[in-house]
């Protein structure tokens, strides 16, 4: 049954009083934060988080529909890209960090609302919304520490590493859609998607439901084939290069693996196919599980050497597309 207090919306005792102290201790902040939209580049699977306005009616609805507009549909001026203004407090915390190839400092933020806020905690696999404060630009990957009785929400994040920020687009100039961004064999990879979805590693869609293959080349396993890479007259590069390539398929069952095998391998007889095949294994059950199920993941691996002129992977010009290759306007 709804409670007096839960049908007029008034606060209960114990969160009024945290209400009235979290907007003392604040004093009336107000965070804003600007929706981004996931575009996904269609040569290579690249992710890139694009502001809102910046995409053409056609590219922000493909982004989250799936080519349900077409590329060459009309462009209009949009409005701002949305914003969210929220009243909270926050505060944050810094490590310095030194690696090998990079310094910087990591800024834990904790975002304290005391109204629950829509935006953020709607998880939608092409829609986030960035937050700035303090020169610091962030997200939140959890909301924590809910107790409802208190009456206010915990959102907690990271600020944005530097090395990431290349990755979030707030200009025109800074995003080339047609340019891959890899330098290994995944472009090649990621259009054999024939008879199920090939995503690259570690940028699969959230929540989606099987069948799906991810193409994952570890960095260590490529390496040159030649000695020096060849420059013709005209100073186009060719290194002659190898890669080692792990598919890991889920929702398939035998059958179906053995037809993605033979579709791949009939890839490989193709004069025009832009790799060689170098050495194959065979498809290997592999075990995943969810306690509260008790049950197995259908779960399939298998390893490919295969070889390939850098060149001739960014020259490729076939094309899988999980959403449309962006286009922009420039407004006056």
């Amino acid at each position: 049954m709804v409670t007096a207090t839960e049908a007029t919306g008034a606060r209960n005792q114990y969160g009024s009083v945290l209400s009235a102290g979290l907007t003392t201790l604040s004093l009336n902040q107000v965070i804003t934060f600007t929706r981004y939209v996931r575009v996904v580049l269609p040569l290579d699977g690249s992710a890139f988080w694009v502001r809102a306005d910046l995409l053409s009616p056609s590219a922000l609805l493909n982004a989250t529909a799936f080519n349900t507009t077409p590329f060459s549909a009309a462009q209009k001026i949009l409005t701002p890209a949305p914003t969210e203004q929220v009243q909270g407090s926050l505060h944050y915390s810094t490590i310095q960090n030194q690696d090998e190839n990079e310094g910087f400092s990591i800024n834990r933020v904790v975002f304290t609302s005391k109204t629950e806020v829509e935006a953020l905690n709607a998880i939608a696999p092409n829609t986030l919304f960035i937050g700035e404060f303090d020169g610091l630009r962030f997200a939140f990957s959890r909301r924590s520490m809910l107790y409802r009785q208190a009456e206010v929400y915990h959102y907690e994040g990271d600020a944005v590493y530097p090395a990431l920020a290349t990755q979030l687009i707030d200009s025109v100039d800074q995003l080339a859609s047609r340019d891959v961004v890899v330098s290994n064999s995944l472009p090649v990879w990621l259009s054999l998607n024939a008879l199920c979805p090939m995503y690259p590693s570690y940028l699969i869609p959230e929540d989606i439901d099987p069948p799906w293959c991810s193409v994952h080349i570890p960095p260590e396993q490529t390496g040159p084939l030649q000695a020096v890479p060849y420059l013709d007259p005209t100073q186009s590069h060719y290194q002659l290069t190898r890669d080692r390539v792990k598919l890991t398929t889920y929702g398939l069952r035998n059958y179906n693996i053995m037809d993605l095998l033979d579709y791949v391998m009939a890839q490989f007889e193709n004069d025009s196919f832009a790799l060689g095949l170098m050495s194959l294994g065979s498809w290997r059950d592999e075990k995943r599980t969810q306690t509260e199920l008790n049950v197995l993941a259908q779960k399939k691996t298998i390893e490919f050497e295969v070889s390939y002129y850098q060149a001739r992977v960014r020259d490729i010009a076939q094309q899988f597309l999980l959403s449309c290759i962006p286009t922009f306007y420039i407004a006056n």
